[in-house]
C-alpha cells in the first residue's frame, strides 16, 4: 500500500493532512491488493507473463506515464490552493505527488526489515524522479504565470515526452535518461570548469596526487618529476613555479607514505 499509494501519503504528510486518507477509498485498496494477487499468485503465472509481455508492457507504461501527468499537475494544484506564493512548496508537493513510491522507498524498506541507504532517491535520483521533478517545476510557473503557455498544451507536451522518452527506452533496451546529455553539459558549465595549469607539469601532478597510489616508491616519484621538464617542449622559465610545487606535494606524499608504514609496523 505504501508503494501504490506513496505520492498521496507523502503529499498528505507535508500539507499537514491525515496520511491514511488514501487508504478511504475501499476500491482502490481492493484493487491494488487484487492485481497483487494476480502478479504473484495467479497459476501459471499468467498475469504475469501477459504483463511481460512487450506490446502490453508498452500500454501499461505509456498508461503509467500518463497518470504521472495528472498526479504531478494534481499536487501541484493542492499546494497551491493552500499556498498560492509558495513555489517552493508547489515544487516539491508536485514531486512528492508523482514520484511518491520512489521517494518514500526507504520508509517502506523499513517496513519490510530491509534497510538499502545506496537506493535513497533524494541522493542517486532515477529517471522517473527526475522526470518527476522537471513536471513539477514546469506545472508551478505555469501555475504561477511566469510560463506563457495554456495549461493544456503543457499537459499534452509533457505526457508526450513522458510516455515517447518511456517507449524509446523500453524498445531499444537503453538504461541511459534522455536527459544524461543535458546534465552532462550543466555540470560542465556550472561545476567542472577551472582553470587549467601549464601542460608540463599537469599530468603529473595529477599523477601523484591519485587516492589510489599513496604508496608510490621514492624512485618511481623522484623520476616521474623529473622527467616533467624533459619530455615537454614548454619553455622552462614558465614551468619553474609548478615545478617546485610539484615536488613540494611529492616530497608530502612521501612523508605521508612513510608515516603510514611506520604506523602500520607499530600496529603489527
Amino acid at each position: 500500500m505504501l508503494h501504490c499509494f506513496g505520492g498521496a501519503v507523502l503529499s498528505g504528510l507535508m500539507l499537514a493532512q491525515p496520511s491514511v486518507a488514501p487508504l478511504s477509498n475501499t476500491g482502490s485498496v481492493l484493487l491494488a491488493s487484487l492485481v497483487w494477487y494476480l502478479v504473484f499468485y495467479c497459476p501459471l503465472d499468467l498475469v504475469y507473463r501477459c504483463a511481460a509481455f512487450l506490446p502490453i508492457r508498452l500500454v501499461l507504461s505509456s498508461m503509467k506515464e500518463v497518470s504521472r501527468t495528472w498526479k504531478v499537475l494534481g499536487g501541484v494544484t493542492q499546494a497551491r490552493s493552500q499556498y498560492k506564493d509558495g513555489l517552493l512548496v508547489m515544487v516539491a508537493v508536485g514531486w512528492a505527488r508523482g514520484a511518491g513510491s520512489g521517494l518514500i522507498g526507504n520508509f517502506e524498506q523499513l517496513v519490510r526489515g530491509v534497510w538499502k541507504p545506496e537506493t535513497n532517491e533524494l541522493l542517486k535520483m532515477s529517471y522517473p524522479t527526475k522526470v518527476t521533478l522537471m513536471g513539477a517545476v514546469l506545472f508551478t510557473l505555469q501555475q504561477a504565470g511566469r510560463l506563457p503557455i495554456e495549461e493544456h498544451h503543457l499537459v499534452f507536451v509533457y505526457t508526450v515526452f513522458l510516455v515517447y522518452s518511456k517507449v524509446w527506452m523500453m524498445l531499444t533496451g537503453s538504461a541511459s535518461s534522455p536527459l544524461a546529455p543535458l546534465e552532462a553539459a550543466m555540470y560542465r558549465v556550472f561545476f567542472a570548469l577551472q582553470p587549467q595549469e601549464p601542460t608540463c607539469t599537469m599530468q603529473t601532478c595529477d599523477q601523484l596526487s591519485e587516492p589510489g597510489n599513496p604508496t608510490r616508491s621514492t624512485s618511481e616519484n623522484s623520476s616521474t618529476a623529473g622527467s616533467v621538464g624533459l619530455g615537454s617542449k614548454v619553455n622552462s622559465s614558465d614551468c619553474v613555479e609548478t615545478q617546485e610545487h610539484c615536488l613540494a606535494k611529492t616530497e608530502e606524499i612521501l612523508a605521508q607514505s612513510t608515516e603510514h608504514r611506520t604506523h602500520l609496523q607499530k600496529r603489527k
